[in-house]
């Protein structure tokens, strides 16, 4: 049996590095692997880091049900600073007095978050709006219309707090958007924030300690 071969037809657990989108890793993972018929199972930003399911051959059949399962994501928030994009990938525009914001008040502000909500995507998003990306259109200056949607947020874990920096924890559904939650939770403190960083670091049983880097596929 060929390398190649008995690649084909398998669930691939890939540690995602910073920098990448999920169809670079995709289109990678194609050209190394010489495989036309592979797909991911959920995407991350690019920013992001953690795991990636990535499907070859007739496991791409299970596409839509594993990008359904429950995901557990660790990251990092900067309280008191908001971007248009809510993450590091456009430069602080409002900036908040934090220095009368107690601990207590931020773990009660992400209790608030938890259960069954109803969340508006970030304008910086891959959602189609009329055919075009909602990504484009607010790097175009446009401001795209977005509907909220309901999510289930199962865990919304504050794990330290060292501000500006607050550490966290989640637990979510499918259609999440950890940076809307970041901005949420900033909105309710009434100083903003934005996401520093951010690990994917389980997909339903499936997890990051048990993923490869890109590098152990060439």
């Amino acid at each position: 049996m060929t390398e190649t071969a008995s690649i084909t037809n398998r669930l691939l657990l890939v540690n995602k590095p910073p920098g990448w989108t999920s169809f670079d890793v995709v289109n990678k993972l194609r050209k190394i692997l010489g495989i036309k018929k592979i797909g991911h199972a959920g995407t991350l930003d690019p920013l992001a880091t953690g795991l990636l399911i990535v499907c070859t051959g007739k496991m791409t059949q299970r596409i839509a049900e594993l990008t359904g399962l429950d995901k557990e994501y660790t990251g990092t928030l900067i309280l008191g600073q908001s971007t248009p994009s809510h993450d590091r990938e456009t430069p602080v525009t409002e900036v908040h007095d934090i220095t009368h914001i107690k601990n207590e008040e931020i773990l009660a502000a992400a209790t608030t978050l938890t259960g069954e909500i109803e969340q508006i995507p970030p304008a910086h998003s891959a959602i189609k709006i009329k055919g075009k990306r909602a990504y484009k259109l607010a790097r175009a200056g446009q401001i795209p219309q977005l509907k909220p949607r309901r999510v289930q947020v199962h865990t919304f874990e504050i794990t330290g707090i060292n501000l500006p920096e607050v550490h966290f924890r989640v637990v979510c559904s499918k259609g999440t958007y950890i940076r809307s939650l970041v901005r949420d939770l900033g909105a309710k403190l009434g100083t903003g924030a934005h996401l520093a960083a951010l690990c994917r670091t389980r997909i339903g049983e499936y997890r990051l300690e048990d993923a490869k880097p890109i590098s152990a596929f060439q």
